[in-house]
């Protein structure tokens, strides 16, 4: 399997640096690690899918959590061009997490 590209949303962006250079290191390190296969586990891959949480429809979204540093990371797959597009990486609640991605991907 070839490694897919990863492609940080200009907020995405913004997020990475909220964060100290050692969670910046961390964050960095883990998603290309994921992204040699950002799938979901059911498809063998890294990635849970997000589905309807919370009242929010956040189908074809999947999350990675660091969970020492509290961060998530939450991407979608564009499979035609294999790229792990980075939606959000934050340190919050699940809630508050999933509520800034579907405010994030409402704008597509």
């Amino acid at each position: 399997m070839r490694k897919f590209e990863v492609v940080y949303d200009p907020a995405a962006a913004e997020d990475m640096d909220e964060l100290d250079n050692s969670q910046i290191r961390q964050v960095r390190k883990m998603v290309e690690r994921i992204a040699v296969n950002p799938l979901l586990k059911s498809e063998g891959g890294y990635g849970n899918p997000l589905g309807h949480k919370r009242g929010l429809n956040l189908t074809g979204l999947c999350k990675i959590t660091l969970k020492k540093l509290g961060i998530r990371v939450v991407y979608k797959i564009i499979h035609k061009d294999d790229i792990m597009r980075i939606i959000v990486v934050a340190a919050r609640a699940d809630g508050e997490i999933y509520k800034i991605a579907a405010q994030r991907i409402a704008g597509e």
